[in-house]
């Protein structure tokens, strides 16, 4: 059955914690934008969910809300990518429109900002025009903070009033802890927009972590240790991270498949030093991650995960960790 109606409309902003995909992924920004204050708890029984975007880390927690009972309807632009998905018991839908007008509370998790305003803001096809009310509408990707601002300023005209809450309602959060406690932890963070910031400093902490961790790998590698060994050593104490726990294995393997892109990761970072020319601030680490990360792009590696940054670090010193082909006996 739909969530309850009653008038009014909310727009709040948090972020979500999860150990359990990528660490450059564990911050996903949320954007909320409900059209009704709902007193019922959320559940497999009562609730629709939708999922607009079955990339790599959505198509993860998709899978999660299946596994817990909830009825999904998704849309992908890639039909391939929810495939596994449908396989699961998952609807498809054509449009993010067609998303929304069947579910009580649809999710998005898209590449770019001008994606986000594609599929939530468009008058013919987005998700916000087929938006029932009693829906909510949380948007998951990394993207800038002025889109906030814009999805705002639609969903007032959307709703036709300014009954309009620019602070974030916690107690809008708590009724959806069903669904967050599937997907992670949710920490409330303030008034709209303030997720997306906490997201973006996520993502700063991150690329300056990886350039630690691939340089020390690096110069391990130079100074003759067995750099799996090192890695092991390092873990338990104050070198040890997220990061190294889940890429440093990867990175000895040759493994690059995407957690998170790099192509991504260039555009989290973008949008990083674009808010810090805002602020007036100068942070050094995040540009030379992004140069450092816009140098795999450039070498056309833009799909890889982002551990691969440990190839353009051993473009910069000639090096290779990748262990020398056994000549043919």
């Amino acid at each position: 059955m739909p969530l309850p109606v009653s008038p009014g409309l909310r727009f709040l902003s948090l972020f979500r914690h999860s150990l359990s995909h990528n660490p450059t992924l564990s911050f996903p920004y949320l954007t909320l934008l409900r059209r009704s204050m709902a007193t019922d708890s959320v559940s497999p029984s009562n609730t629709r969910v939708g999922w607009i975007g079955t990339g790599v880390m959505g198509r993860s927690m998709c899978s999660h809300l299946i596994q817990a009972g909830y009825s999904l309807t998704v849309f992908n632009r890639t039909l391939s990518k929810a495939q596994s998905l449908l396989e699961m018991g998952a609807r498809l839908a054509q449009s993010p429109l067609a998303v929304a007008s069947q579910s009580d509370v649809v999710f998005s998790i898209v590449g770019y900002p001008s994606d986000v305003r594609s599929v939530l803001l468009d008058p013919t096809s987005g998700a916000l025009a087929g938006l029932r009310h009693g829906g909510v509408l949380v948007d998951m990707t990394t993207s800038e903070t002025s889109l906030a601002a814009e999805i705002y300023a639609a969903a007032s005209a959307k709703n036709g009033t300014l009954a309009i809450f620019a602070g974030g309602d916690e107690s809008v959060v708590n009724r959806l802890n069903p669904l967050f406690s599937l997907l992670g932890k949710v920490n409330y963070m303030g008034a709209p927009g303030k997720g997306q910031f906490a997201k973006l400093a996520n993502q700063i902490t991150v690329a300056s972590t990886m350039v630690g961790l691939v340089e020390g790998i690096v110069f391990a590698h130079k100074a003759g240790l067995d750099v799996g060994l090192f890695l092991d050593a390092i873990s338990t104490g104050a070198a040890g991270s997220k990061s190294l726990d889940v890429h440093g294995n990867r990175i000895l393997k040759r493994d690059f498949e995407p957690g998170f892109y790099v192509n991504h990761f260039v555009k989290d970072l973008g949008i990083c030093l674009k808010e810090c020319q805002n602020m007036g601030l100068a942070l050094p680490g995040l540009a030379l991650a992004q140069q450092l990360y816009l140098s795999l792009k450039a070498h056309g590696e833009g799909n890889l995960g982002t551990q691969a940054l440990i190839l353009t670090l051993e473009r910069l010193n000639n090096v290779s960790l990748q262990p020398a082909a056994t000549p043919p006996s």
